[in-house]
């Protein structure tokens, strides 16, 4: 603390304040007395469960696209190398019900893919496997972000030295390279389970909301909006909720 300017001070506590004011708000206005019967509902349980299985699908999926792929940006160099990382990056700054568009476009019903998947008879618009698409392509470059610079940071000194004693490439990969970044790896696996629980735009535009098939959580509060405010509150308040304990355990494990 002694290391810092003073004036640092101020505009940090009003940070922590612009984050966490609006949430004091919302659990001041929670129905304590009816908490309990407004989030154990049939629609708004299916919701959650829903949420926490994609999610987990989601972040899963991001893990075996992206390790590889932040190993290339990382690890290699090649013409285009920038252009391939800003594409990659693109979902971050990309409105959500862009996104949704997008890959409607692509493996919907008329889509790029869909045309010919559909002649399979394989649908993927509007049903479950839509919303891990959907949340994936938003959450895919939390963990690339996280990994590449981790990987960059750590360096390749061990590599070299491990490949000098005639460790395979998948030996130095998996005993010294994943093992260096692994607090790192932890850390954007969670960052892409936690964007995508809270995903709502590419998932509505891209998968529809259908009670049990697509609808999440994000989309039930949506809903429950306009036709119960307080259970929306409610729910709203169990997403943070769920959101802060995914990020204080992850936290704890990476620091451990």
């Amino acid at each position: 603390m002694r290391s810092l300017p003073r004036w640092v001070l101020l505009p940090a506590l009003l940070g922590a304040l612009f984050v966490l004011l609006p949430l004091v708000a919302m659990a001041t206005r929670v129905q304590w007395g009816s908490f309990a019967e407004l989030i154990t509902s049939e629609s708004s349980l299916q919701a959650l469960r829903l949420s926490l299985q994609t999610s987990a699908t989601s972040a899963l999926a991001c893990v075996i696209l992206g390790v590889p792929l932040a190993l290339l940006l990382a690890r290699t160099s090649f013409p285009g190398l920038s252009l391939l990382r800003s594409l990659v990056l693109i979902p971050l700054v990309l409105p959500p019900v862009v996104g949704g568009i997008a890959l409607l476009y692509t493996v919907g019903r008329q889509g790029l893919l869909g045309q010919q998947l559909e002649l399979l008879g394989i649908q993927i618009a509007f049903s479950t496997t839509a919303v891990v698409i959907a949340q994936t392509f938003v959450a895919l470059p939390f963990l690339v972000i996280s990994l590449e610079g981790a990987l960059r940071t750590a360096g390749t000194r061990y590599e070299i030295a491990a490949a000098s004693l005639g460790a395979r490439p998948s030996r130095v990969l998996a005993t010294i390279t994943l093992p260096l970044v692994l607090p790192a790896l932890l850390s954007g696996t969670v960052l892409s389970f936690a964007r995508a629980l809270g995903e709502f735009g590419a998932t509505i535009t891209f998968a529809g909301s259908l009670q049990g098939t697509t609808r999440t959580l994000p989309l039930e509060i949506y809903l429950q909006r306009e036709s119960d405010p307080q259970a929306a509150v409610a729910l709203s308040f169990v997403l943070m909720i769920v959101a802060v304990l995914i990020i204080a355990v992850a936290r704890r494990r990476v620091s451990a």
